[in-house]
């Protein structure tokens, strides 16, 4: 039986970093739309705290993207899961400072969770979706792997790997019916970009709202992405079965090309 093309309701959709923030708000629409959602992440409080908000069944299932042994484990432990759509989330932003600043290991860190990460989880959930001849990968990237961000290179340069991944991953796998698409959020709404502005609020010395209207000034549509909105893209870009090989801009024309 092949999973049905196009479609999200019967399917089950795979979410790491699903514990907070974009994972969380991904699993969300993701179960609203009728998949059936394993939640992965690192902490099981936060993971159960985000299957409280599904309108839909869920399992909750702890895993270290960036250790291989973790990954097998739990790759073992949900054989009995047909997962059908693997959305490579989690992240982590790393140093903010000069690249001559930055030290070895933390540049290692936010490679081994952003990059290697997603290679662990294609690796081992990959192959039942080849068998099987059709299967959703979508790589979580960033606006910011296409445009220079001063005193974030680790960031930007794991971001733009994984658009590299995303392509040739796609050229490997499309023959077998597999798609792999990439999805790149702008500034999203949540507490980091809640902290960016209350941090240049201080520098400037105006408020928090003035350093916000600041920001999103740079966007044409003058707001921040949502949450949702991101969650609502995921859900989209599998009902887009002609799409492969390719990268959404959800930036609220942050990045226009």
């Amino acid at each position: 039986m092949t999973d049905p093309v196009g479609r999200v309701r019967g399917r089950t959709a795979l979410v790491t970093g699903a514990g907070n923030g974009l994972g969380r708000a991904i699993a969300v629409a993701l179960s609203g739309a009728g998949a059936r959602v394993v939640l992965c992440g690192r902490r099981v409080d936060a993971l159960q705290e985000t299957a409280a908000l599904l309108s839909g069944p869920s399992r909750v299932a702890t895993v270290d993207v960036a250790e291989p042994g973790s990954v097998d484990a739990l790759a073992a432990s949900i054989t009995d899961e047909r997962v059908s759509v693997l959305v490579n989330n989690a992240g982590v932003a790393g140093p903010v400072k000069p690249l001559v600043e930055i030290d070895a290991d933390e540049w290692d860190d936010v490679f081994a969770v952003n990059v290697r990460g997603m290679f662990l989880m294609c690796k081992a959930f990959l192959p039942p979706m080849i068998e099987r001849g059709t299967g959703d990968v979508i790589n979580l990237a960033s606006v910011s792997g296409k445009r220079p961000l001063a005193m974030r290179t680790p960031y930007t340069a794991s971001k733009m790997a994984v658009l590299g991944l995303t392509n040739t991953l796609g050229a490997e796998v499309g023959p077998t019916g597999v798609r792999v698409n990439s999805l790149s959020p702008g500034p999203v709404r949540g507490p980091r970009m809640a902290r960016n502005f209350r941090l240049e609020a201080e520098r400037l010395g105006i408020t928090e709202a003035e350093a916000e209207r600041a920001f999103t000034g740079r966007a044409t549509l003058n707001r921040l992405v949502e949450e949702h909105e991101v969650g609502d893209a995921v859900v989209a870009m599998l009902h887009m079965t002609g799409m492969h090989c390719a990268d959404i801009d959800l930036s609220a024309g942050m990045v226009a090309r």
